[in-house]
């Protein structure tokens, strides 16, 4: 559990309580463990069997999160489009097929 603590604080930004208001860091926070909490059910879903299964926070939000594409969006869809070059398309392909059959499956 302290390395999952540890992977918050320093992965997804849970450390920087700043401010001198109360509110602003709770709000912080609030947005670290939403993120957090994101992150734990992409692990668990769409991540699963996959080479980044088990990896930390830091790790899935630097190669499949924080990653460079041109949105473009239209009336009735988002498209992106990655770079050529980027060496883990087709895990993102296969993570983002993932989620939309499991939202089609929960509606």
């Amino acid at each position: 559990m302290e390395n999952r603590i540890k992977e918050q604080q320093l992965d997804l930004f849970a450390g920087r309580t700043s401010c001198h208001h109360f509110a602003a860091n709770q709000f912080r926070l609030l947005l670290s463990s939403f993120a957090y909490t994101l992150i734990q059910t992409l692990r668990s879903t769409a991540l699963q069997g996959t080479e980044l299964a088990s990896a930390q926070a830091g790790t899935i939000r630097t190669k499949l999160l924080k990653i460079g594409a041109v949105v473009t969006t239209s009336v009735r869809r988002i498209v992106l489009q990655l770079s050529s070059a980027y060496p883990l398309k087709e895990l993102f392909r296969q993570v983002v097929n993932r989620l939309v059959m499991s939202q089609v499956q929960l509606e």
